[in-house]
């Protein structure tokens, strides 16, 4: 992936806890405006977002801020997502059988290895795209990235139990991890 430009991978902001393609809470707009103002003070040059309500809504408020246009891209969107269509406990018991075995392939999904290499896929992708650009994205596909990048090893401790907090930034220069899901923005 060499002369890939710098991208801030961002997450969602904070959604409503339902199934399906839950939108935003009103804390979540909120984040993403603050999101929005801190990537338009890096002099982003282009704004990509999974096609998921939660990632569309805070890419909606990081193009305003920024003056982009939201261009979606499937390979941004999250490894599974719960649509209800079992109960959360059983969804969930299946999100973390897929975390510990990455090679797994639940029932209409992908495997946790092949999201993360979907996401390295969409950076290698802007190998010629002058930057630094933003991508809205999810928690459990970012995290897969970086288990590609630096294995579970490299990951800073809790990361992969607690996952990435709404809005927080992880940015990837090249192949490196320059910034692990940063919040800092948000205080």
């Amino acid at each position: 992936m060499a002369g890939v430009t710098l991208v801030y991978l961002v997450q969602h902001a904070d959604k409503r806890r339902s199934p399906g393609d839950p939108g935003l809470t009103q804390h979540g707009r909120e984040q993403a405006t603050r999101t929005g103002r801190w990537l338009a003070g890096q002099d982003i040059t282009a704004l990509w977002t999974s096609p998921l309500r939660r990632a569309q809504q805070t890419a909606g408020h990081i193009a305003a801020a920024t003056r982009l246009t939201a261009h979606r891209d499937a390979r941004l969107a999250e490894r599974l997502n719960w649509d209800g269509s079992i109960p959360l406990d059983a969804f969930l018991a299946v999100w973390a059988r897929t975390s510990h075995d990455r090679d797994l392939v639940p029932a209409g999904g992908q495997s946790a290895r092949h999201a993360g290499d979907r996401l390295q896929d969409f950076l290698a992708s802007l190998q010629h795209q002058p930057g630094p650009v933003a991508a809205v994205t999810h928690g459990g596909v970012t995290i897969e990235l970086l288990r590609n990048l630096l294995g579970d090893d490299g990951l800073p401790p809790g990361l992969l139990a607690a996952g990435i907090p709404p809005c927080a930034i992880t940015a990837i220069d090249g192949q490196d991890a320059v910034m692990l899901a940063s919040d800092t923005h948000l205080r």
